[in-house]
């Protein structure tokens, strides 16, 4: 008997460098368990297309931050408001900390540099569209070192959380880098109630993604 196929992963791409996104257009194609959903030069023809898309039409997105036009930061956070819980991995050559809190704090799932391989690219995809929130070696110490300096506690914190119990296993479990579904997994509940735990989470964090929360948690002592 036939195994069945796995799941394609359906990748919306949006990157103004023709040669590099013709090779990530390829790599897309011809890799097994991914999909080219739509492809993009810039911010604004992206948006068009996903303000007339259903959510069921993409699962992941890939965002560059310099884009002629509106930057890809700021079309990530229009994203987020047409899509609250869309995956968006921003790909880029930029480590800056600014650089890299604004796409935290306009909603990105991850932040990628471009010189990453193509399997860790692939793989790093499969863990945001699950929940999960990579960042390349060096971002990650980039966000550390903003975590020591102070530089990454959202503005707005309300003055009490109150987190149940469930809650801070939930963000413990984010906190280690674990996706939506080994956390589950963890706690041995479902997939769809760890969503449920993380949309609670993110209301009393003021936070709209796993990297904001997590950064939030370490920043604060949450967890």
């Amino acid at each position: 008997m036939t195994e069945p196929a796995e799941p394609r992963l359906r990748v919306v791409l949006v990157e103004d460098d023709a040669r590099y996104r013709a090779s990530l257009e390829t790599l897309l194609d011809n890799s097994p368990g991914f999909a080219l959903a739509a492809s993009f030069g810039d911010a604004e023809r992206a948006l068009a297309w996903f303000a007339a898309a259903e959510r069921f039409a993409f699962d992941v997105v890939i965002m560059d931050v310099e884009l002629p036009g509106m930057s890809g930061i700021a079309a990530t956070g229009k994203l987020r408001e047409r899509f609250p819980d869309a995956a968006v991995a921003m790909l880029t050559v930029f480590e800056e900390p600014k650089t890299i809190l604004a796409a935290i704090c306009a909603g990105a799932s991850g932040y990628m540099l471009k010189r990453t391989s193509a399997r860790e690219l692939l793989a790093q995809l499969r863990s945001i569209a699950d929940g999960g929130s990579p960042m390349s070696a060096g971002v990650a110490r980039t966000v550390l070192e903003l975590l020591r300096r102070g530089h990454a506690t959202p503005a707005s914190a309300p003055g009490r959380l109150d987190l149940t119990e469930r809650e801070q296993q939930v963000l413990r479990g984010l906190v280690r880098g674990l996706s939506y579904k080994q956390v589950a997994d963890d706690l041995a509940i479902s997939h769809d109630t760890v969503r449920t735990y993380i949309r609670t989470l993110y209301k009393k964090l003021q936070v709209h993604n796993v990297a904001a929360a997590v950064t939030r948690a370490v920043r604060e002592g949450l967890v």
